[in-house]
C-alpha cells in the first residue's frame, strides 16, 4: 500500500482541473518555465530525501512538459555531481515551449542524453517522465516497451506528477503502468492518484504546491474530497445528564440460516459505536448464540415478516441485509423494512435483490455495494466499475437517490447532489469475510446518533479503514470482530464524548 499522510490537501481534483489550475497560475504571473523549475527542484529534493547515497540516475522522457520536468531534473543532478543519463523515448524534436527550454538547458550543462532503445542500461534512480496526466488512450510503443522494462528493472522508480500509464481521473491502467516507487505530484492532487490501479501504482506519495497562492487554487472546485483531519464530521459531546434514548435505537434485520454471524457483527458495531440501543431481528435459531455472546442486544427471533412492522416503527435507523439470504424469509423482510420510512442502511443480499428488481429503494437510503454488487445494480461488468469507480458511486447515487459507499481500495462515498469523497486508508489484510457487516452497523449507529447520511458514511468508512490498516500492520489473519474495539477508540480519539 502506499504511504499516504494526512499531511496531504484534502482536495483532489481531475486532470482537466489541474492543467486549468497550472494556466491560472501563468496568467496570474508566474511564468511556465519557473513552474517547471520548481517542480523540478520538488523532485530532486525528495530523490535526495529518499535515496541520498545513490549517486545514478537514469531519466526517461517523452515529448511533453513531463518530459521538460525530467531534462531539469537531470540537469540538477548533473551540476550536483551525479552520473546522470537521460534516455529520450519521445523524440526531442517533437519538443516545444518551456520543454524544449529544459532540453537546451540539459545539454548546456552536459547531461549524456541518448535515445531510447531496449537495449539501454538503466542504472540508478530511475526517473519516469515519459506520460503526464493528458493521457486518456492505451500506452502506445516505444513507451509500453520502456514502462514494461522499467518495472522489471528492480531498481526504484520515481514518477514525476503521475506515474506513466496511470489514468489521473480513474486511476484505470491504462494497458501498462509504471510501478513507482514514490511520486511526487504537484499543483493539485489527481483522484486517480487514490483509486482504481493508482494505490497499488504510486508507492510513496508527496505533494508539493509549486508555491500556488491558496487562494488561487481554492478558485476551482475540486472532484473529490479526502476523509482525514478536519475533513471529518464528529459527533457532538455528550451531556453529563444523558440518557440512552437519546443516541437512536438502531435494528439490524438479517441473518438467515448459516449467516447469524453477519448479523450479529453488524448488531454489535452498532452498539460497540454507541448507538443507545441496539435490536437484532433474526432467525430464532440464532437468538440464544447472539444473546451468549452480546447480552446487550435485543434480539428477536422472526418467523414472519407480520413480526417486524412492530419492530421497525419501534427503531430510528434500519440496517438491513448481513447475512439477509435471497429466500423468501429475506425477500420478505426486506420488503417490509422498504416500506418503513426510516433512515435505512443497506448491504449485501439487501444490495443484491434491490438489482434484482425485487425490491424498490426507500428515501433516506445508504448502499454500501463492493464492485461486483455495484456492478449488479448498475447493470454492468465489475470491471467497468471498476475502470472509474467515481463514476460508477455517483451513477448509484443518482439512480437510487441514496448516499452510496463503493467499497475498495480508495473506498468512495457519494452523494445524489454530487458531492464525492474518498478514503485512501485500509490495508490488504481487510480482504475478508464479515467487514461489510461491521462498516453497516457502524454507518448505522453514526445515523442514529444524528449524523446526516453523508456524514455519517464518510466518518464510518474512515474509522472503519482506521482500525484495519492499524490492525493490519500485525499481518494476515485479520478478523472482522477484531476492528470493532479499535473503531470505538479512534471514535473517542476523533470525537470524545465528554468534553
Amino acid at each position: 500500500m502506499p504511504s499516504i499522510a494526512d499531511t496531504l490537501p484534502l482536495a483532489l481534483y481531475s486532470a482537466a482541473q489541474v492543467r486549468d489550475l497550472d494556466a491560472r497560475l501563468i496568467a496570474a504571473g508566474t511564468p511556465g518555465f519557473e513552474l517547471m523549475q520548481r517542480a523540478a527542484h520538488a523532485v530532486w529534493r525528495a530523490l535526495r530525501q529518499r535515496w541520498p547515497d545513490a549517486g545514478v540516475l537514469t531519466v526517461l522522457t517523452g515529448h511533453g512538459n513531463n518530459a521538460g520536468d525530467g531534462y531539469l531534473i537531470a540537469t540538477l543532478a548533473q551540476r550536483a555531481g551525479w552520473r546522470v543519463q537521460v534516455l529520450t523515448v519521445g523524440e526531442p524534436n517533437r519538443l516545444g515551449g518551456d520543454a524544449a527550454r529544459a532540453h537546451a538547458e540539459a545539454q548546456q550543462a552536459g547531461v549524456a542524453l541518448q535515445p531510447w532503445s531496449e537495449c539501454a542500461a538503466l542504472s540508478g534512480v530511475l526517473v519516469d517522465a515519459l506520460l503526464g496526466t493528458g493521457l486518456s488512450g492505451a500506452v502506445r510503443e516505444p513507451y509500453a516497451q520502456a514502462i514494461r522494462l522499467m518495472n522489471a528493472s528492480g531498481l526504484p522508480i520515481l514518477a514525476v506528477d503521475i506515474p506513466s500509464g496511470l489514468c489521473a481521473d480513474t486511476g484505470r491502467e491504462l494497458g501498462v503502468a509504471v510501478q513507482a516507487s514514490l511520486t511526487v505530484s504537484f499543483i493539485g492532487l489527481k483522484l486517480g492518484l487514490f483509486t482504481g490501479q493508482g494505490p497499488e501504482r504510486v508507492g510513496e506519495l508527496r505533494f508539493d504546491a509549486l508555491q500556488a497562492a491558496p487562494e488561487l487554487v481554492a478558485q476551482q472546485p475540486a472532484r473529490a474530497q479526502r476523509l482525514a483531519g478536519d475533513g471529518l464530521a464528529q459527533l457532538a459531546p455528550r451531556p453529563r445528564t444523558a440518557h440512552k434514548g437519546q443516541f437512536g435505537h438502531l435494528l439490524v434485520i438479517g441473518g438467515d440460516r448459516g449467516f447469524g454471524g453477519a448479523a450479529l457483527l453488524s448488531a454489535q458495531s452498532a452498539l460497540r459505536a454507541g448507538a443507545g440501543l441496539v435490536s437484532l431481528a433474526t432467525r430464532s435459531e440464532h437468538v440464544p448464540a447472539a444473546l451468549a455472546r452480546q447480552p446487550e442486544l435485543m434480539c428477536v427471533g422472526v418467523a414472519s415478516t407480520y413480526q417486524l412492522p412492530e419492530l421497525a416503527a419501534r427503531a430510528d435507523v434500519l440496517v438491513v441485509g448481513p447475512g439477509l439470504g435471497q429466500g423468501a424469509w429475506g425477500r420478505s423482510l426486506l420488503s417490509v423494512a422498504a416500506a418503513c420510512a426510516r433512515p435505512q442502511v443497506w448491504d449485501a443480499d439487501a444490495l443484491n435483490l434491490l438489482a434484482a428488481g425485487q425490491v424498490a429503494a426507500p428515501a433516506q437510503l445508504i448502499l454500501t455495494p463492493h464492485p461486483g454488487e455495484a456492478a449488479r445494480l448498475l447493470g454492468c461488468s465489475s470491471a467497468e466499475v471498476q475502470a472509474d469507480r467515481a463514476a460508477a458511486a455517483l451513477a448509484l447515487a443518482s439512480k437510487y437517490a441514496a448516499v452510496v459507499v463503493l467499497k475498495g481500495a480508495g473506498s468512495l462515498v457519494a452523494a445524489p447532489d454530487g458531492r464525492l469523497a474518498l478514503c485512501d486508508r485500509g490495508h490488504p489484510a481487510m480482504a475478508g469475510a464479515g467487514l461489510g457487516d461491521v462498516l453497516a452497523g457502524l454507518i448505522g449507529a453514526l445515523l442514529a446518533q444524528g449524523l446526516p447520511a453523508f456524514e455519517a458514511a464518510g466518518l464510518g468508512v474512515w474509522l472503519h479503514a482506521r482500525a484495519g490498516e492499524e490492525l493490519g500492520a500485525q499481518g494476515r489473519g485479520l478478523a472482522a470482530g477484531d476492528l470493532i474495539p479499535r473503531i470505538r477508540q479512534l471514535l473517542e480519539e476523533h470525537c470524545p464524548c465528554l468534553n
